[in-house]
């Protein structure tokens, strides 16, 4: 039989067709992508915008002073009102979650991606994603009727006793409502976040890498130091920084556990509040346009937080990458 001829043309037109469409499909893609960024820079400007102009009665009254104010009476004749003790608050809550977190969530990382079995890690691996999906309010309800009367019964005591000439641990009566209650939740729920992070980091190096290490003596912690570790940085470090921006932003498991207290305080063990608790506590019932003023200027406060911490992350990625990039 003979074999069908093509006309030329027909060809000519079909690969003009395949390439019309190929080229807008790449215009259609690329002008999805973009309306995306367009959108997302567009929503974060007109938070901060909405959230400065609520905040410009307590900025024209205030002025920076506000930040390094500890008083907090919004009540008339007071009208005396600072931010200084829940940007205390919201510090040490925060890294004594990410100090707690980033240890034990690059831990169960490494074990789940290269030590665990297969079963294990089958079963682990939804487990840990799982506890980040418990909604705040539940763990803060947790917090308030298990782990606040536990660690007040046991571990308070215990750690007053054998470190209370600490000022951390110093003497201020335990409740089990306070900031160290406050700083363990906040590091349950920053745990998935880097730990499922680091995970899906660590699968990512190259299994040659690890088996060359293995083979030139390495035992298995010097594989994790030396090819693991140093390939991952910059992407772990992102991932704490991920984490960090968790607890810096969680109000209700905070407000539910810490105690509500309006002053500094060495001591782990007393109450305090934080920058996101507070403005979740008291915007409702907010008295006068001050008041929700100066609400305004803690979430303006915050939001400049964020933007740094997450500055500070892409600094310390870019650099991470650049020794790893020296050293290969």
């Amino acid at each position: 039989m003979r074999a069908a001829v093509w006309p030329a043309v027909s060809v000519r037109n079909l690969r003009a067709r395949v390439k019309t469409r190929g080229r807008f499909g790449d215009a259609l893609l690329y002008g999805l992508c973009a309306l995306a960024c367009v959108l997302t820079v567009v929503v974060l400007v007109a938070i901060a915008y909405e959230v400065v102009k609520g905040a410009r009665l307590s900025i024209s009254t205030f002025g920076l002073g506000f930040v390094g104010h500890t008083v907090w009476k919004p009540n008339p004749p007071f009208n005396a009102l600072g931010a200084a003790v829940f940007l205390f608050g919201t510090a040490v809550t925060s890294a004594m979650a990410l100090l707690i977190a980033a240890p034990v969530g690059i831990a169960i990382g490494l074990y789940l991606a290269l030590l665990a079995p297969g079963r294990v890690r089958s079963v682990v691996g939804p487990l840990v994603e799982m506890l980040a999906a418990i909604p705040s309010v539940i763990l803060g309800l947790w917090g308030i009727l298990v782990l606040g009367p536990y660690l007040n019964r046991h571990v308070e005591p215990w750690l007053h006793g054998k470190l209370g000439f600490i000022p951390l641990f110093g003497d201020v009566p335990t409740t089990g409502a306070n900031v160290f209650t406050a700083g363990l939740i906040l590091s349950i729920m920053v745990v998935p976040v880097i730990a499922s992070i680091s995970r899906d980091l660590f699968l990512t190096v190259p299994r040659e890498l690890e088996e060359g290490a293995l083979a030139l003596g390495a035992t298995r912690w010097e594989t994790v130091r030396g090819v693991v570790l140093p390939s991952t940085a910059s992407g772990v470090a992102a991932a704490c920084f991920l984490g960090l921006g968790r607890a810096l932003g969680e109000a209700i498991a905070v407000a539910q556990v810490i105690g509500s207290g309006n002053v500094i305080s060495r001591s782990l063990f007393s109450t305090g509040d934080t920058l996101a608790s507070r403005i979740a506590l008291q915007f409702p019932g907010a008295e006068t346009k001050l008041h929700t003023s100066s609400l305004f200027y803690l979430a303006v406060i915050l939001l400049v937080i964020g933007l740094v911490t997450n500055l500070i992350a892409q600094w310390i990625s870019r650099r991470f990458d650049y020794q790893v990039a020296v050293v290969r």
